[in-house]
């Protein structure tokens, strides 16, 4: 009997798993914004799963302007998805967020981090393990690190989570942007197994959690 069911859980596990599906069914194209436009915003870096999912939560933040999804934490040769999807570098699937600080702060995007995802499970998240889905926040100057420190502080002084906290507070220092079929996948994909079964409760997880933080028209 072991030998019939254990193909089938691995089978179950890997499509609903981030890096099961990599083909679009949807031609709905992502509003393009030149990096003229792009610079007017500041930028925070995060990483907390499958890069799909995290892309989704931020985009539906008020004053964000624009998600990409991409890689940090490695080199440049290795920021590609078949060897990060495979555990293969030291990149972390993440998120670059363009966001207007008029509208919404870094420290309120940490909540949104923290708030959307579980960062005490090391390296997993969800059906996704391993190290290229860690719980990451990539700060890029002392002011930010200061906020990411006094926010897990609290986290802990108030006993928000059960487990440890192990989401990794590290320097920035590069983003790549993955391959274009993956940015925006979640909108462009509404079929995909994984979306359906993993990234859109999630999505809904946070969307319910933090009504007063969302787009209109994205609850």
């Amino acid at each position: 009997m072991k030998s019939i069911y254990l193909p089938l859980i691995a089978m179950v596990f890997f499509t609903l798993s981030c890096n099961s599906n990599t083909s679009t069914t949807n031609t709905m194209q992502k509003e393009q914004f030149t990096q003229e436009q792009l610079e007017k915003y500041e930028t925070a870096y995060f990483a907390s799963g499958c890069f799909w999912c995290v892309e989704a939560i931020f985009e539906s933040v008020k004053g964000v302007e624009e998600v990409v999804s991409g890689y940090a934490g490695g080199k440049a040769e290795t920021a590609n998805y078949q060897l990060v999807s495979a555990g293969r570098t030291d990149h972390a699937e993440a998120v670059k967020v363009y966001y207007d600080p008029k509208v919404v702060t870094y420290e309120t995007l940490v909540k949104v981090f923290f708030g959307s995802h579980d960062p005490t499970t090391l390296n997993r998240q969800g059906p996704d393990a391993g190290r290229q889905y860690r719980s990451a926040i990539f700060y890029k100057n002392d002011s930010e690190k200061k906020i990411v420190d006094i926010y897990i502080a609290k986290l802990k002084k108030d006993n928000v989570f059960r487990g440890d906290i192990t989401t990794e507070v590290t320097k920035y220092t590069a983003f790549y942007d993955a391959e274009g079929y993956h940015q925006n996948y979640e909108a462009r994909n509404p079929n995909n197994p994984y979306i359906r079964g993993v990234s859109i409760p999630r999505l809904k997880r946070f969307q319910k959690k933090f009504p007063d933080l969302l787009k209109k028209g994205s609850h």
